[in-house]
């Protein structure tokens, strides 16, 4: 699954840490997120895109292979 975290956080203005604390997980989650490395639980793709004030389908996109 891709996603345009590192996007969504430069608009922001926020780093990987204060998108971290924003919804209460480590700076290494975050950044295993963005490197696509890992595929967040429902409940965590929702805190990351309520966040950012967009729909889920914004930041993350299902690559074919998912």
């Amino acid at each position: 699954m891709k996603n345009n975290i590192r996007i969504q956080r430069a608009i922001k203005n926020i780093t990987q840490a204060d998108l971290a604390n924003l919804i209460g997980v480590s700076r290494q989650t975050i950044n295993t997120i963005e490197s696509n490395k890992y595929v967040p639980s429902t409940v965590l793709a929702l805190k990351i895109a309520r966040v950012f004030a967009k729909p889920v389908e914004e930041i993350f996109e299902l690559e074919d292979e998912d």
